[in-house]
C-alpha cells in the first residue's frame, strides 16, 4: 500500500471526513524518483469546526505521528469544518529548494 493510500486510511478513521485529498507531492521536490517523502492534505470534518487551526493541526500530528517520526519529511495541511470548506484548498507553492530551478 502506498503511504499516501495509508495516510487517506489513517485520517479517514479518525476524522470521518466530508471530504479528503492526500497527494504525494515529492515529484515536485528534489528527492529521487519513487519518493513518498512531500504530501498534502486537504480534510473537511465536522471534528474541526471548534478547534483553532493550530490545534486541527496537532490532531493530525498525531494521528500520523508514526509516518512524521519516519518516512514524511513534509506534510502542507489544509484543514476545514464543513461550513469552512468552499470546494477548493490552495494550491502548493512552487519548490526551488534543494537543487530545484524554475
Amino acid at each position: 500500500m502506498s503511504l499516501a493510500k495509508q495516510i487517506e486510511e489513517k485520517l479517514s478513521a479518525e476524522f470521518a471526513p466530508e471530504h479528503i485529498e492526500v497527494e504525494c507531492e515529492s515529484h515536485l521536490h528534489n528527492v529521487p524518483a519513487g519518493s513518498e517523502m512531500h504530501f498534502r492534505v486537504v480534510l473537511v470534518s465536522e471534528q474541526f469546526a471548534p478547534l483553532r487551526k493550530v490545534q486541527r493541526h496537532q490532531k493530525v500530528y498525531g494521528v500520523l505521528a508514526e509516518e512524521m517520526a519516519g518516512p514524511v519529511h513534509a506534510l502542507a495541511l489544509h484543514l476545514f469544518s464543513p461550513g469552512e470548506w468552499q470546494g477548493r484548498a490552495p494550491d502548493s507553492p512552487q519548490c526551488l529548494g534543494g537543487g530545484k530551478k524554475s
